[in-house]
């Protein structure tokens, strides 16, 4: 008796309407698992506990550790004041005590001084909250797309597409300020050497609204076409380069710990808190940044070899790890030198090395420091752009992106189109604009994103409350609802021009959504 031929074509359409309206139609969790499974579409399996939690320290300890800290404590300052540059809260606070926004035109963000370490730590507990949400969500759903495929088995498919815009934008926009940060950095480096590369192939065409006269920031655009191949070629071998820079920065890291341990003057510490709590909140707002990447083990879920055990792991590990060497960094790096020293100059550009020159490290250590930078800014680089096309693919997979971003190579098992896509998607802009003041963008998407996971987790125990879970958040609906009071918070911290270009991608993601992705979504009224 002959066999049925194997398909390669999804099942047949059994949809389930959860609402009349196709905005809040949710998907359903068996639907979602189940076609991960199907051939052509089914994602290589091949991720254990320490590559997921070497992922999220990949993604989270980037350059930031290294020049970020310096930065949030010296605090930001602006040439001219404008209510662009005021933080969103102290508009709300100033409107209700006076009636008015006349007095908070912002000059910058005030210092925090070594108090930074404190906002390392209040930043690492808003994103525990959040990393718990995600580690229940993520055993109980173990699908490529994070939030994005969150949202849509929980709030529906508006909520879906909204976050999925979203977090592309955050992965987009992080990647080439740390590209063009990499192409800088590798630009100084190869001068200390007596290798000058031409300003017009090293630097941004496009910077502070007019032409540099560049043609091409090449090495920028190199990093990432690199990584591409890279992930391209394969997860297991991506994983394993991960691994290896992990351990390289993380082994920086501690290097400097000791050596700029012995070099640390206990006077420099005081006034520990300048600007108050005010300074330590701001500080948050700013650095929050570095901790962005956690959440990208969530996107290897397919790949995970047991992700309702492995994932939690993953995310909570790399979140502890990160939250140790970002505060004994800061603790060290300000005892160091005195917080004003990094306002600006060579000092505000790369703190941790500048410090450790000024006071006479030994070269050796110094180019390890280098040497962990360039490490640190690669491996998230990789992770960011990993999680980048993931994203894509769920949501090509579920009809709302063309399909063949969801097109899985038959030799790599990997999803090619959205792996080149994402690569130019971030390269050809790193290779011409300079954006690192549009950073914020990706702290906002990220808390956005943290604040709708988080309501994912009370919306599922109320509707699902029987489903299996291998992980589960304690104190539900409190430690979820804490996650959402923290992330608003931050959000409120930001400033007004990070508020109103963040508005302007949602406005252009809905006309993309109306005009384009509804109709083809599996919830449309044929």
């Amino acid at each position: 008796m002959s066999q049925p031929p194997v398909t390669t074509e999804p099942p047949a359409n059994n949809t389930i309407r959860t609402s009349d309206n196709q905005l809040l139609c949710c998907k359903s969790i068996d639907k979602l698992i189940t076609e991960s499974e199907v051939p052509g579409q089914r994602l290589q399996k091949t991720l254990g506990p320490w590559s997921l939690t070497a992922l999220g320290i990949g993604a989270v300890i980037g350059s930031g550790i290294f020049v970020l800290t310096g930065t949030a404590a010296a605090g930001e300052y602006f040439q001219a004041p404008s209510i662009l540059h005021a933080q969103v809260l102290d508009i709300v606070v100033n409107f209700l005590r006076g009636g008015s926004t006349s007095q908070i035109l912002m000059h910058g963000r005030p210092p925090a001084g070594p108090s930074i370490a404190i906002s390392f730590f209040l930043v690492a507990l808003a994103c525990s909250f959040a990393g718990l949400c995600y580690a229940e969500l993520a055993s109980m759903i173990p699908i490529a797309g994070s939030a994005y495929t969150y949202s849509y088995a929980t709030l529906g498919e508006i909520f879906a597409w909204i976050i999925g815009w979203d977090l592309i934008l955050e992965y987009v926009v992080s990647n080439v300020v740390v590209a063009i940060g990499f192409a800088a950095y590798s630009k100084s480096q190869l001068a200390s050497f007596g290798i000058n590369l031409s300003d017009r192939w090293s630097t941004p065409v496009w910077e502070s609204g007019h032409w540099t006269g560049s043609y091409f920031n090449f090495p920028a655009f190199l990093i990432i076409f690199i990584l591409t191949v890279l992930l391209v070629r394969g997860i297991r071998e991506s994983a394993e380069a991960n691994n290896v820079m992990v351990a390289i920065k993380i082994g920086a890291i501690l290097v400097f710990l000791v050596v700029g341990g012995a070099l640390v003057n206990p006077s420099n510490w005081k006034p520990f808190a300048p600007s108050g709590f005010g300074g330590i909140v701001t500080g948050g707002a700013i650095v929050f940044f570095t901790y962005i990447g956690f959440d990208s083990v969530s996107t290897a879920a397919e790949e995970s070899r047991n992700p309702q055990r492995d994932l939690p792991i993953g995310i909570i590990a790399s979140l502890i790890v990160c939250t140790i060497l970002y505060v004994g960094v800061s603790i060290v790096l300000l005892g160091m030198m005195k917080y004003t020293t990094f306002v600006s100059g060579p000092a505000a550009a790369a703190p941790v090395a500048y410090a450790l020159q000024a006071l006479g490290a030994s070269r050796w250590a110094r180019s390890v420091i280098v040497i962990g930078a360039l490490t640190g800014m690669i491996s998230s680089l990789l992770v960011f752009q990993y999680g980048q096309a993931r994203i894509w693919y769920a949501m090509s997979r579920d009809g709302l992106f063309p399909k063949f971003f969801s097109k899985i190579h038959p030799k790599f098992k990997t999803p090619h189109w959205s792996t080149w896509i994402a690569g130019f998607a971030v390269g050809v802009p790193g290779g011409i604009f300079a954006i690192s003041d549009a950073a914020d963008l990706s702290n906002i998407g990220t808390l956005f994103a943290f604040a709708l996971v988080s309501l994912g987790v009370i919306i599922l125990r109320r509707t699902q409350p029987d489903r299996k879970r291998i992980f589960k958040v304690p104190l539900v609906p409190w430690f979820p609802l804490i996650s959402i009071i923290l992330c608003v918070g931050l959000m409120t911290g930001l400033t007004v021009i990070t508020w109103v270009r963040f508005l302007l991608w949602l406005m252009l993601g809905l006309l993309i959504y109306l005009f384009y992705s509804r109709h083809r979504s599996e919830f449309a009224k044929r």
